[in-house]
């Protein structure tokens, strides 16, 4: 599996690994303290296919992660064709909800539909799935709750359906051991929305002392937000949390469907993950 060390692919690792499952790990740098024991770490660049021939020897599944900031780098003919010559007969993709959503923007967008059709056009056993906002992007907040007991973000009262990536790593690992999901594409949501402000009350909820919000302007947001991501990135994120469409805020039935439970609340994932917080 790709991306192994990110937000969704470190719980991936973990549920295969609880699953019963032989798993490769891969990502740029990785090493035995990165997973569970047991699990073969493999570094590997996505933008460089031939590097992932080595990792992809002997495996029948493949979890590929997007290429996050990096997409436009990648060339998925090329990852394919490795995966196929060595033998791998499923893929699953982590892709975006801004594939459907917002399909002229050449971060969220061109880019990944680009991914996504290649690994239609593959030959292999597919599934996509299409998650939005991340409940692990309050990460971004935790240094500030830390040391001021406050949260800075624009659009303080505008709603999305965030989801945990834990929920995103169950419904892949279920998708990747299933022959049922081929062709499917899944959209992803939390179970509910739930605004910036509201994120902070439920860190502040699960740290047990108030976390004060301040809102930003759009263009102080972007100020900041420019210091670590490219100017498109922030535009069109700005666009999503200031003025989402209707598709952005719609609550999708697929990980109930899947999983058999509901998708975990912001209020869980900040209970879970307290401590970077305190």
């Amino acid at each position: 599996m790709t991306g192994a060390t990110g937000n969704v692919g470190r719980e991936l690792v973990r549920t295969l690994v609880a699953a019963g499952e032989q798993v490769i790990a891969t990502s740029r740098r990785i090493t035995d303290t990165d997973v569970p024991e047991g699990v073969r770490p493999m570094p590997a660049d996505l933008t460089d296919a031939e590097s992932l021939r080595r990792v992809f020897d002997g495996a029948d599944g493949l979890f590929l992660q997007n290429g996050g900031p990096s997409a436009h780098l990648l060339s998925p003919q090329d990852i394919l064709d490795v995966a196929k010559a060595a033998g791998i007969g499923r893929v699953v993709l982590l892709s975006s909800q801004g594939v459907a959503t917002r399909p002229q923007s050449p971060s969220h967008g061109e880019t990944v539909r680009v991914i996504e059709d290649a690994v239609r056009q593959s030959g292999l056993h597919w599934t996509i799935l299409r998650p939005g906002g991340f409940h692990s992007n309050a990460f971004a907040w935790a240094e500030s709750v830390r040391g001021r007991r406050a949260v800075a973000a624009p659009f303080g009262e505008v709603g999305l359906p965030t989801i945990d990536p834990a929920d995103i790593a169950e419904v892949a690992a279920t998708t990747l051991r299933g022959a049922e999901h081929t062709g499917r594409v899944y959209e992803l949501t939390g179970p509910s929305l739930s605004t910036p402000r509201q994120r902070a009350d439920a860190i502040g909820d699960a740290l047990g002392e108030p976390v004060r919000f301040v809102e930003q302007t759009r263009d102080e947001a972007r100020a900041q937000m420019l210091q670590f991501m490219p100017e498109p990135v922030v535009d069109t994120t700005l666009d999503i949390l200031g003025e989402p469409t209707p598709a952005e805020q719609r609550l999708s039935p697929d990980v109930e469907r899947l999983l058999g439970r509901a998708p975990r609340s912001f209020a869980d994932w900040a209970r879970r993950h307290v401590s970077a917080f305190r």
